[in-house]
């Protein structure tokens, strides 16, 4: 279970679903955690920022910070979703040139948990790389949301038509399973 205060970071990707990441800050409000938002570069053109920061009461973060600007305060746990190909590719690989994969890069050796909900289409969850990245994630005790029940992916050039039902409310779901 959650507890009041704590702190969350949603890392969103460029992904269809991105636009809509605002629902999970709403359902992440819901159970009284406390939201950054970070951003992958390419994910700022997918999210409005400024609704998200009216949202969260926070800086949208895509870049580390300048020593003059204030730190944000240290995740409690973080979700990334939705989560690409490219992210849990590089995650996987600890590859850290954006300031969320620094963050991910980071995460496991701090003890944060980590949850992932992918959106990915099937010729790029079939790939080899990817199958390999997401059992590594897991065997470091990343849960990555993929398969059954979870998110399944959809055929090539669909995708459009996933992003209404993409499920966010998992990630919550997950993390308290972590926390438990």
């Amino acid at each position: 279970m959650t507890q009041p205060g704590k702190v969350l970071y949603i890392i969103v990707c460029a992904a269809g679903p991105a636009g809509d990441v605002g629902r999970l800050v709403t359902l992440a409000h819901d159970e009284g955690w406390t939201v950054q938002v970070i951003a992958t570069p390419n994910a700022t053109d997918f999210i409005d920022i400024p609704a998200l920061e009216k949202q969260t009461g926070r800086p949208v973060r895509s870049q580390y910070r300048k020593p003059s600007e204030p730190k944000s305060p240290r995740a409690d746990a973080i979700i990334v979703a939705p989560a690409t190909y490219n992210t849990i590719n590089k995650f996987a690989q600890g590859i850290a040139d954006t300031y969320a994969l620094g963050l991910l890069s980071e995460a496991p050796g701090l003890g944060i948990p980590v949850v992932v909900l992918p959106f990915v289409n099937s010729a790029l969850a079939s790939r080899a790389p990817f199958r390999h990245s997401v059992e590594s994630l897991r065997a470091e005790g990343i849960r990555i949301l993929l398969g059954p029940g979870q998110f399944e992916p959809h055929a090539p050039s669909t995708g459009g038509d996933r992003t209404d039902a993409y499920p966010w409310s998992l990630t919550l779901k997950a993390l308290a399973e972590l926390a438990s």
